[in-house]
């Protein structure tokens, strides 16, 4: 009997043509937050806070993304 129904993992989309996947760095510390820039007014979303490589491979994996993110500092 499955009461939760199933697990599996669902791909998360985001507008692509208004949004692009960014990762925001501080120099001070090395903190990275992933997230994404809206193309028009460039307002950031956080979404996740990068602690080791295999969230940033996650957070990719989440929404599709394929191939590297832009930095910003």
């Amino acid at each position: 009997m499955l009461l939760f129904g199933s697990r599996k993992s669902k791909v998360k989309t985001y507008d692509n043509d208004t949004q692009e996947p960014v990762i925001r760095a501080s120099i001070c510390n090395g903190e990275q937050v992933a997230g994404f820039r809206d193309k028009k007014s460039g307002r950031f979303e956080e979404i996740l806070y990068i602690r080791k490589p295999s969230d940033l491979e996650s957070f990719k994996a989440e929404y599709g993304i394929e191939g590297e993110i832009r930095k910003e500092y």
